[in-house]
């Protein structure tokens, strides 16, 4: 498997896509202005304390006040607090916890009118970012992510993620974390870590309690709505949690962020800077890789694959509806409940990809197509659990119910990605919408595929406006070579003038109109 990561910069930021074997499984834009992203810590003052929702609103500098509810106080929200005011007394000097006495944890069932007033000031970190009306989720309980290990100041202990299962691993990295971990600091211990020695981890401990002492000294005298401490982009995030040796390139066509992300990348894996590497050519790197044709018939609401099988992805306010269609795909020879286990397996392949390609989160539906056996129901949902294990993002996904739909939850700290793959049509100036042309040709061949090698059609002439028609037939191999050595049957390209641009229809060996 090989994975490789692309890197446009633009005036706005930058623009980021990896794929695995070529194929696109994670986009994502980034702006030079955005604020409130997850990770973030703002020095937050409340405004107003709602005992109905034991919550509190807290004012980080968005338009929106922050939600911080009682449990995202935190057990050591009381410790917290004592270092706070013995900060800004004067009392400790910033920096390290060795010498400090922590407090009482704070009860489960509290409320947070006891803990809390307004006006208090307290630092917080991002958990959501703003979405549509609602403001950022914020919590007081501080995490600093590195590349293995998450570091809790405040806190105490070693823990494993979950996702580490074997045992001797697991006391391998509870060992030599315990070792490098200084008192009052926990630690938790991420997949990345499996197989990493010990002086990698102890490192990265050190870099992250080292980033708390630099957290602590802004402590002192900062202001509401102050920035305390910016997490990483998205880019040098991914590539923290998910750079290894499945990785063979890394492609970035402006030099002055390609040595950001060497430099970045020297810190973590010193030997992988290399992959880091300027794209100079002359044509737009994403359309050179084929990147701008993957993300186009990705993130249109209908979503074709492979044997005529498409999604029709719908996206509202309360959640995401995900609809399995066969489409024209038929197989006479196969029983009709062992057709329908089939497409829905391939269908649970792309729904995997496209809810991490578009970070989908919070409520997804997916209707796929009705199957009677409880075997055959039971099969999907452990391939769709496989399918999400490698998900970064923490989902729960519930048996198929008794109307055949299945029900998934995964976290939403962002916005989901929406890209609009619709153009304006010449022929209304703009009234109207037609699909995307850079994936008519697409749709073209699903349709003779269909025609020549499984409905038997022995002759097929395609019609089509003079520019599409140009098209298939230019350069060598052309279009039309290409379907000819693909199904062995001359396919007629014949231009019509009076068929607007990316229309085109299909006519069979009598010249009567096949219906698309």
């Amino acid at each position: 498997m090989s994975k490789s990561l692309f890197v446009s910069h633009s005036s706005q930021g930058f623009v980021f896509a990896m794929t695995e074997n070529r194929r696109l499984i994670e986009y994502g834009e980034e702006t030079n202005e955005r604020a409130f992203q997850v990770g973030d810590i703002y020095w937050g003052e409340a405004r107003k304390i709602n005992p109905s929702l034991n919550a509190c609103f807290v004012d980080v500098g968005d338009e929106k006040d922050g939600f911080l509810h009682y449990l995202d106080l935190g057990e050591h929200f009381g410790t917290m607090r004592k270092y706070l005011a013995e900060l800004s007394s004067g009392k400790r000097k910033p920096g390290m916890l060795q010498h400090f006495d922590r407090v009482e944890a704070l009860p489960k069932d509290g409320q947070i009118g006891t803990y809390l007033q307004k006006g208090d000031r307290i630092p917080v970190q991002i958990t959501k970012e703003p979405i549509n009306s609602k403001g950022p989720r914020v919590t007081a309980s501080l995490s600093l992510a590195g590349r293995f290990c998450v570091v809790l100041p405040m806190d105490s202990g070693v823990s494993v993620s979950r996702k580490i299962t074997d045992a001797e691993e697991k006391k391998r990295l509870k060992q030599i974390a315990a070792q490098g971990l200084p008192r009052n600091f926990g630690v938790i211990i991420r997949t990345a870590a499996i197989g990493a020695g010990a002086d990698e981890i102890q490192s990265d401990i050190r870099d992250l309690v080292d980033k708390w002492k630099e957290i602590s000294r802004k402590l002192v005298a900062a202001k509401p709505r102050d920035l305390i401490s910016k997490e990483i982009t998205r880019v040098t995030g991914l590539l923290r949690d998910l750079l290894s040796d499945q990785f063979d390139q890394i492609q970035v066509d402006h030099p002055g962020m390609a040595e950001q992300l060497k430099e970045y990348i020297h810190g973590i894996a010193p030997d992988k800077v290399n992959l880091v590497q300027v794209y100079k050519g002359k044509v737009n790197m994403f359309e050179h890789y084929g990147l701008d044709k993957q993300i186009k018939g990705s993130f249109g609401t209908t979503v074709t694959m492979p044997g005529g099988i498409y999604l029709v992805i719908e996206h509202t306010e309360a959640l995401h509806v995900i609809d399995v269609n066969s489409g024209n795909r038929s197989k006479k020879d196969t029983d009709q409940q062992e057709h329908a286990l089939q497409t829905n397996l391939d269908a649970a392949e792309e729904i995997a990809r496209q809810l991490r390609l578009r970070d989908m989160g919070g409520i997804i539906v997916i209707d796929f197509i009705d199957l009677r056996s409880a075997e055959q129901r039971k099969a999907l949902l452990d391939k769709m659990i496989q399918l999400m294990s490698t998900d970064r993002a923490k989902h729960h996904i519930l048996p198929m119910s008794k109307f055949g739909l299945m029900e998934i939850t995964r976290q939403r700290v962002r916005p989901a990605v929406q890209i609009s793959t619709q153009e304006h049509c010449q022929a209304c100036n703009g009234t109207g919408k037609i699909g995307p042309s850079l994936l008519i040709t697409d749709q073209m061949e699903n349709r003779l595929d269909y025609l020549l090698q499984k409905n038997g059609e022995s002759k097929v002439t395609v019609v089509a406006h003079p520019h599409l028609a140009a098209y298939c037939k230019a350069g060598w191999p052309s279009l039309q070579m290409k379907w000819w050595l693909k199904y062995h049957k001359w396919i007629r390209i014949q231009a019509d003038n009076q068929k607007l641009m990316g229309e085109y229809r299909l006519l069979n060996s009598k010249g009567e109109n096949i219906p698309l």
